[in-house]
């Protein structure tokens, strides 16, 4: 996969994604500057127009930061300005050199989400007690059903699954030692997000993190892969 096809697949997968928060918010909010936001994802299908489509949703993005004093979805928002502010520097980029560091910038920071989120969680002793998980499920309001609550009532279970938790994150760096290893990673990647969005109903999170894995994909056949055949 070439850069420009990587670039190509990411913007299209984030114009889907944009697509899907912008009909969510359009339903609660009926706010016409969420039109504007819909046309520019369709901008970003057409490749003579994603650099200005790319940057007018990093504009809108800029802008709901604002409005709402922060992330108003919290790490997706944040993945979200990333992938634009990469992508944006991307199309800004005078040479290959340039180009190549922007979507390089974007799969080391994909890498490092998961590294430091296991790290944080690792040297807690809640977490490796599964006592934080348990935590998540009887008090917090994530669990999109009442009857997940009764998770709480298996701490081995809830132990276990922190533990799978934060070896998958700390471990994700090695899954650049070659394509398979990375394949398998994503997978895992993948699925767990898709169990993040059904339990506690964090499906942008699926969503985005997805469109920052082609940048991964391409970062380990360009960089690593002839870093780690020397």
């Amino acid at each position: 996969m070439t850069l420009s096809e990587t670039v190509q697949i990411t913007q299209y997968l984030l114009a889907g994604a944009i697509a899907v928060q912008s009909i969510e918010f359009l339903v609660q909010s009926r706010d016409r500057w969420l039109a504007l936001r819909l046309i520019l994802c369709l901008m970003l299908l057409y490749p003579p127009a994603a650099s200005v489509a790319v940057w007018g949703l990093w504009l809108f993005s800029l802008a709901q930061l604002h409005r709402f004093d922060g992330p108003y979805n919290g790490g997706s928002d944040k993945m979200t300005l990333l992938i634009l502010t990469c992508l944006g520097l991307y199309h800004l980029a005078p040479t290959d050199y340039w180009r190549e560091l922007a979507v390089s910038y974007l799969a080391v920071q994909l890498v490092l989400s998961y590294f430091v989120s296991g790290y944080i969680k690792i040297i807690n002793a809640d977490w490796r007690a599964g006592r934080a998980l348990c935590d998540v499920f009887r008090f917090s309001a994530y669990p999109v059903a009442e009857s997940l609550r009764d998770w709480a009532n298996f701490p081995r279970l809830l132990c276990a699954m922190s533990w799978g938790v934060m070896g998958f994150e700390v471990l994700m760096p090695l899954a650049l030692l070659n394509p398979l290893t990375l394949k398998f990673g994503l997978c895992i990647a993948g699925l767990f997000h898709l169990m993040n969005a059904l339990l506690f109903g964090l499906n942008r999170f699926f969503w985005i993190w997805i469109c920052a894995y082609p940048a991964l994909i391409w970062f380990q056949a360009a960089v690593v892969h002839p870093l780690v055949g020397l």
